[in-house]
């Protein structure tokens, strides 16, 4: 075994050794090799150094050497070189300058040229009447100076001649055009010194129109007219012409005929000059112009200078479309407001005949598109006759508010009685949708009523809920009756028409609310009367509105809510009652101020003040008088005694104020105040005389205690003047007397106090005034 491992490791020992010389060996060439790099390296470095520094010297030379001569080439490029190129810059820009200059001239002359050739053709053509070719070489030279005007030297004293020229020539073909034109339309019109306000001023208007041909050329009746109108075209012209002519035509011929129904047109037919329009007056009774006969006279005239005058075409346009549209607004808006205006029916029964109207407005536009006049599907005017409905409407509601104002600004004396059986005249109205079957249903329970004897033994009054005998203004019937005549025309009309109308109804009565107390206020406050009108009028207003609404309300198309006339009532009740009290107010202030010239009752025993006294009472009664005879009949009863009995009241309550004012009272005073207070009580009663008929007024006299609340106090005091102090102590009666119900214990002492001298009969009495 180690005889073995022995011999390997001998082995491999063997072979380590080969393997390292031969390493050794290679190692020896490589570094053989690495010298001989080494060396070469050493001796390029060291050894041919310099002679590579020298050529590289040699190249810097060189490189120097041209860059000098890049410099001198440089130098000698800027001085010679770029002074000939700014030499040859200039020389070009003066031969292109001079170039431009010979253009120009060339364009000069060839402007002039085709000036003075255009100048030719123009006097050429203008002899020849050949009016569009003048225009158009008119135009050609006016284009030829713009353009030598263009040019820079526009100071030229040949532009301005130029200039100066054509301009003369343009006024003189526009001279000859004028002419011309006059020729055309010749015009023969009223004085410009007359006022044109009637029919006979328009009669001396005229129109001559002239066809523009020659006698010989009948063949072509127009040869000169479109020439004329073409050539003002060009001029620009013919739009001033024809604005010009529009107008007269419209003030003078075309707005008379359709202002005036008398006034109408004549055409006159002459072979060699054309046609003649003339007005002429016919006698008729119309106060406002047929629309029939209206569309017929314009279409007359413009029938006829359609055939005259302006059939003709202008650059794809008519001569007529031209006035058209120059006068079809201001026309259209005359026929509106002078005949359509006053076609509009009055009445809904007439509005199914007006289809005729919009038939002939409607041919009438037709008629004017076919001659050129209008262009478009559907003017105002049209629109306007077909909208009838709204116009009837309008036209109705301003009719009704115009006459209910003027009923209210009218006299209010003149009177008509109104009875409890009084009711408002409405017309038959129709039958509402479902109303049979209603009327049977009804019919049904009334007929089932009647079988279970459901009525009531007592009845109402048929003057229940009914107005009192009273007096209102004739116009306020007349009022309710333009009311009522409103609404049944709503009920027959359009359901846009029954509304304006239902609403102009309510107007009616807003207007009243502010009109009237303002119109009438001077004499409302002055004059009793009208006064107690005013208040009867209101309340009856009222009244009528109450009901009104409901009695036309199945009728009219007005959606659920509306409040129809109910609303309305409070307020004409206050402004009745409110205008009653002020002049209640300026009743009572007089009789105050009449009472105060009785120097406050006080020592009646001087006759200058006794006198005064009396007078004051008698002034008062007088008033209450007066008052009694102007509000008889007028007012309701219970309203007349009701305001009789407060100013009497006023009085009376002043007339005691002023006794239990005094401190002392003589018996000559006390005898002379009981006299004043017999008066009153005397004739006090006579002044209630609410009927005509005396016998029927002794009821309301008798029942003066329930009017005039101070009416047993002055009883009371007229007798407490005339009475001892034991009388006194009896109607006293321990408080439960007929004085105690009148005055206080402390009234009553101090009236004692100042009748009687202080006693111990006084004193005694004064002990038993006590509740």
């Amino acid at each position: 075994m180690s005889s073995f491992v022995t011999e390997v490791l001998a082995s491999s020992g063997k072979l380590e050794k080969d393997d390292l010389a031969c390493k050794i060996s290679k190692l020896s060439r490589k570094v053989e090799e690495t010298k001989e790099e080494v060396t070469d390296m050493i001796n390029k470095k060291y050894i041919e150094f310099i002679p590579s520094m020298e050529g590289a010297e040699e190249l810097l030379d060189q490189v120097e050497s041209v860059s000098k001569d890049i410099d001198l080439l440089k130098s000698c490029i800027e001085n010679e070189v770029q002074q000939n190129l700014h030499d040859a810059v200039t020389e070009y820009a003066k031969l292109k300058q001079q170039l431009e200059k010979n253009t120009a001239v060339i364009n000069l002359l060839q402007h002039l040229q085709e000036f003075d050739t255009a100048v030719e053709e123009y006097h050429r053509a203008l002899q020849e009447k050949n009016y569009v070719v003048a225009a158009k070489q008119h135009g050609t030279a006016r284009a030829s100076v713009d353009a030598l005007k263009a040019w820079k030297d526009t100071e030229l004293p040949l532009v301005r001649a130029l200039s100066s020229e054509i301009t003369i020539q343009r006024e003189n073909l526009i001279y000859h055009l004028g002419e011309e034109w006059k020729k055309l339309a010749v015009w023969k019109l009223p004085s410009t010194k007359t006022e044109l306000t009637g029919v006979k001023s328009f009669l001396k208007t005229a129109l001559h129109l002239n066809r523009g041909g020659s006698k010989a050329d009948e063949s072509v009746p127009h040869a000169l007219l479109p020439s004329i109108l073409q050539a003002l075209a060009i001029q620009g012209e013919l739009h001033k012409k024809i604005k010009l002519f529009g107008q007269v035509l419209f003030k003078y011929m075309l707005k008379p005929l359709i202002i005036y129904p008398s006034l109408m047109v004549e055409v006159s037919s002459q072979p060699e000059q054309g046609a003649v329009l003339t007005l002429q007056c016919k006698e008729t009774k119309a106060e406002h112009p047929n629309p029939s006969q209206v569309y017929n006279k314009v279409l007359t005239v413009l029938k006829t200078l359609h055939g005259n005058l302006f059939d003709v075409s202008i650059d794809e346009k008519k001569v007529s479309e031209i006035l058209g549209d120059l006068i079809w607004e201001e026309m259209s808006e005359c026929i509106i407001r002078e005949c359509l205006v006053h076609s509009i029916p009055t009445n809904s029964n007439q509005l199914a005949d007006y289809s005729e109207v919009i038939k002939q407005t409607e041919d009438f536009e037709s008629s004017l598109k076919e001659m050129g006049y209008l262009a478009g599907d559907s003017t105002d005017l049209l629109k306007y006759a077909r909208n009838v409905n709204c116009h009837f409407a309008s036209k109705k509601c301003q009719d009704v508010i115009v006459a209910a104002r003027k009923l209210m600004t009218s006299e209010m004396h003149n009177t008509v009685k109104i009875t409890p059986e009084y009711k408002l005249s409405i017309p038959k109205l129709p039958s509402p949708s479902g109303g049979e079957k209603e009327r049977k249903e009804s019919g049904k329970k009334s007929a089932h009523y009647d079988q279970q004897s459901l009525e009531n033994e007592k009845q109402l009054s048929p003057s229940t809920l009914c107005l009192p005998v009273c007096r209102i203004s004739e116009s306020v019937q007349q009022l309710m009756d333009l009311a009522i005549q409103t609404l049944s025309e709503a009920v027959g009309s359009s359901p846009q028409c029954a509304v304006q109308l239902f609403y102009t109804v309510r107007n009616i009565f807003h207007l009243f609310y502010d009109v009237v107390p303002t119109y009438h206020k001077d004499n409302l406050l002055k004059l009793p009367h009208l006064a107690a009108i005013q208040h009867n009028n209101c309340m009856f207003i009222a009244h009528q509105l109450l009901t009104l609404g409901f009695q036309f309300k199945p009728h009219l198309p007005l959606k659920d809510g509306v409040s129809y006339f109910v609303d309305l009532v409070p307020g004409f009740r206050r402004l009745g009652a409110r205008c009653f009290v002020a002049q209640m107010n300026v009743q009572k202030a007089e009789m105050l101020e009449r009472l105060s010239t009785a120097r406050n009752f006080s020592n009646l025993d001087d006759e200058d003040n006794y006198s005064a006294a009396s007078k004051a009472i008698r002034q008062v009664i007088h008033q209450l008088r007066r008052l009694g005879k102007v509000w008889q009949d007028v007012l309701p009863v219970n309203i007349y005694c009701k305001a009789i009995g407060t100013l009497l009241n006023t009085a009376i309550s002043e007339l005691i104020n002023k006794i239990m004012m005094l401190e002392d009272i003589s018996n000559v005073d006390g005898e002379r105040l009981r006299t004043l207070c017999q008066t009153i009580i005397e004739e006090g009663p006579l002044v209630f005389n609410p009927l005509p008929d005396e016998n029927k007024n002794k009821k309301y006299q008798e029942e003066v205690p329930v009017y005039v609340k101070k009416w047993m106090t002055l009883k009371e005091i007229s007798m407490v003047l005339n009475a001892n102090l034991q009388e006194i102590v009896d109607r006293w009666a321990e408080g439960k007397g007929p004085l105690a119900v009148e005055f206080s214990c402390n009234e009553m002492k101090s009236l004692i106090r100042a009748l009687f001298k202080n006693t111990e009969r006084r004193a005694a009495a004064l002990a038993k005034i006590v509740k």
